[in-house]
């Protein structure tokens, strides 16, 4: 091998560790920034269209039927996730700046406590749904409401595209809670698949 290959190689080699230390440097010192970054460009939003109207949430216990509705954009419950240390506010809405905030509820599902399907939503950012593939059958999904607690036990996870609105599906036999943020994890920028946690409700 020639002394002109040999430095060159040298260099080469010089030059990915330099820019190994960059990168971790820049990880170090904009790590908060490179995720608000991420949180802004992700978008995970299913459309499906509301039925409800927006008013001040209320139940008919007699029915477990919600009377009234929380406002768009306002929180109106908490998930709790133990297997992978997440509690976080849920609000009505599924928009890109809602979702800055916690967990958005797609205006097109039922509420929890009325039996039918139930859609939420998060960033794959690491305060939210990050740990999603730490998740197994049988872990538990814990919302609390203004109005009442709704456990609910995770029985299936799918990797679908965003375009698979049908692997959402809005019934009203049986109370679904399904949660879903962007996949891979650790992507950075707009992505085209979804990972899917169903869990079915507790009595």
């Amino acid at each position: 091998m020639s002394k002109f290959v040999k430095a060159t190689i040298i260099d080469l080699i010089v030059a990915l560790f330099i820019v190994a230390i960059i990168i971790l440097g820049i990880k170090l010192s904009f790590g908060q920034k490179i995720e608000d970054m991420i949180l802004l460009v992700n978008q995970v939003a299913v459309k499906v269209e509301s039925k409800y109207e927006q008013k001040p949430i209320q139940i008919d216990t007699s029915k477990n039927k919600l009377e009234s509705y929380p406002e768009y954009g306002t929180q109106y419950a908490t998930i709790e996730i133990p297997k992978i240390d997440i509690k976080l506010p849920v609000y009505y809405g599924d928009t890109l700046e809602i979702l800055k905030n916690g967990v958005g509820h797609s205006s097109g599902s039922y509420f929890p406590g009325e039996g039918g399907s139930i859609i939420y939503m998060g960033h794959n950012s690491k305060n939210v749904f990050r740990r999603f593939s730490e998740l197994q059958k049988g872990n538990e999904i814990k919302v609390t409401t203004d109005y009442g607690e709704y456990t609910y036990k995770i029985y299936d996870m799918q990797l679908i595209n965003e375009t698979e609105t049908e692997k959402l599906p809005i019934q009203d036999e049986k109370e679904i809670l399904m949660v879903y943020t962007c996949y891979p994890f650790n992507n950075i920028g707009y992505a085209t698949q979804r990972y899917v946690v169903y869990a079915e409700l507790q009595k």
